[in-house]
């Protein structure tokens, strides 16, 4: 599991084999804030502790699919960027992914470094992108409650 560090992305990597876990933190541990998993189950604890921005899970994994985690926890991390991993070309996994596990990217693996972190690098500016809009669409509407307060007072002077 990894700790939280200031002004890093914090990405959750979901995988059931043990290697590839420890190959992907010890590739991105320096650059991003890495969680990993060995379960869809586990990786849902880490889910529920921790504010995690990406999440990249395997599609094969036994008992819980890539795609039935990430469908199971979009009403909670609904805001969390989903990346979809797998090793088989399995076209009927990326459109259960697309359509029930709202991913935003699907990569195959074995995974290249760079086109990975390029993945997790476009997944955060529209987590980010999204967060803004969210957080502005808050402030005007707040803003709007104020004015119609104002204009309504000034209808009963």
């Amino acid at each position: 599991m990894g700790e939280d560090k200031p002004n890093k992305i914090s990405v959750l990597y979901v995988d059931d084999e043990e290697h590839n876990l420890m190959s992907f933190k010890a590739t991105f541990r320096i650059k991003y804030n890495v969680f990993t998993a060995i379960s869809g189950e586990e990786a849902i604890k880490i889910l529920d502790d921790n504010h995690i921005e990406i999440i990249i899970t395997d599609q094969r994994m036994p008992n819980m699919t890539g795609v039935q985690f990430l469908e199971s926890i979009l009403d909670r991390h609904a805001d969390a960027m989903r990346i979809l991993l797998t090793g088989y070309a399995d076209l009927n996994a990326v459109i259960d992914a697309v359509n029930k596990g709202k991913i935003f990217h699907y990569l195959t693996k074995p995974w290249n470094e760079e086109e990975l972190d390029s993945t997790i690098q476009r997944a955060y500016d529209v987590y980010k992108l999204r967060k803004d809009e969210k957080e502005l669409t808050e402030k005007l509407g707040v803003t709007n409650s104020q004015l119609e307060f104002l204009l309504r007072q000034q209808l009963l002077s």
